[in-house]
């Protein structure tokens, strides 16, 4: 067993120190582009102004006949990177596929300098951590890194979900987790073929008139993905990364799309993945606070003074609770604010500083 010294301690001589603290920036969307397609690597400069995080996709999407080009558009992208506001992640393909190693491999070395972090697909627990913490480490010293690359693992198999705790522990280097709902979905024997979301068949519904068994009972869909979602929040915060809402695939369906980022965003998520242009907007309305409640956040911080004790303020019951929920809202609106000039005029944050 390591010494929980060794923690912090680089996995290859020559290494970058591990972080001691994951950076939180601006993520509401990762949005996913194949790195594969020369027309949408040609659109990087255009797509990284609008977006949180741009993230060059070697794995699900790219036909196995395109995985070399995937990386080598890759390359390209990060060899032309000069964006300092939007985050550079890539997706390489899964630890047991053909292309894994390569792709770690190849970002690392290649383009690690530009690299902010890396998504590994499927992982099943700590070890496949423990795998590419080392390999990475090793690359990043041949390399000459000065700064160690993030991992960000995929949740899309029961294992995983199982093990979560244990891989949001299992190295410095760890940034955060995405649910894979379709990849989990078929790991589990789910009977949905839908990318995220809800189901029509999943529901609760209505008790029996008392007085007419024949009277329409009504029914209300249910959250497939409250549980998984909840565990891996939890497992999140308790590990100090950061957990995202992974795809919702009908693009057409933007209301919907809608309604699972907000479940997502409301039990603590920081993004979710965008697959689509449409998509974008949805995130970053869903993942930016309501100035109502930044607003109310701001005066119920003022009203408390030490944050000690309790008040009554419209009419509703304040403490040392309700101000570190505050403290969260108002804490996203100013990072938010800081990068978005239009939000921080919606937010009043400029007005509050001064």
């Amino acid at each position: 067993m390591r010494s929980p010294k060794d923690f912090f301690r680089p996995l290859a001589v020559g290494a970058p120190e591990p972080v001691r603290e994951i950076p939180v920036r601006p993520s509401r969307m990762i949005h996913f582009f194949p790195a594969s397609n020369p027309k949408m690597v040609a659109k990087v400069p255009e797509m990284a102004a609008t977006v949180d995080v741009l993230l060059a996709n070697l794995e699900d999407g790219v036909p196995a006949a395109e995985k070399d080009a995937a990386r080598a558009g890759l390359i390209d992208v990060g060899r032309a990177w000069d964006s300092t506001e939007t985050q550079l992640w890539t997706r390489v393909n899964s630890l047991d596929s053909p292309w894994g190693h390569d792709d770690l491999v190849a970002a690392v070395t290649e383009i690690g300098d530009q690299l902010d972090v890396i998504m590994i697909p499927k992982v099943e627990g700590p070890e496949d951590i423990h795998y590419v913490d080392r390999l990475m480490a090793q690359m990043e010293a041949k390399a000459g890194l000065s700064r160690p690359i993030l991992v960000h693992a995929l949740l899309e198999t029961a294992s995983g979900v199982a093990n979560v705790e244990e891989i949001c522990q299992a190295s410095p280097r760890m940034q955060g987790l995405s649910l894979g709902p379709a990849d989990l979905a078929a790991n589990r024997r789910m009977k949905t073929t839908r990318v995220g979301g809800g189901h029509p068949g999943y529901v609760v519904r209505q008790d029996p008139d008392a007085n007419d068994d024949e009277a329409p009972r009504a029914t209300y869909q249910q959250d497939l993905w409250h549980y998984t979602i909840a565990r891996m929040v939890d497992a999140c915060v308790a590990a100090g990364i950061l957990p995202y809402y992974g795809p919702f695939g009908d693009i057409r369906d933007t209301t919907a799309c809608e309604d699972q980022f907000r479940n997502a965003y409301l039990l603590g998520c920081v993004g979710a993945w965008s697959l689509h242009p449409v998509q974008i907007d949805i995130a970053k309305r869903v993942f930016s606070p309501d100035p109502a409640d930044v607003e109310h956040a701001r005066r119920v911080i003022e009203a408390m003074g030490d944050g000690t004790g309790a008040l009554m303020l419209d009419g509703k019951m304040e403490d040392d609770a309700s101000v570190k929920q505050c403290q969260v809202i108002l804490a996203l609106a100013e990072q938010l604010a800081a990068r978005d000039p239009e939000l921080a005029e919606r937010y009043g944050v400029a007005e509050a500083r001064s």
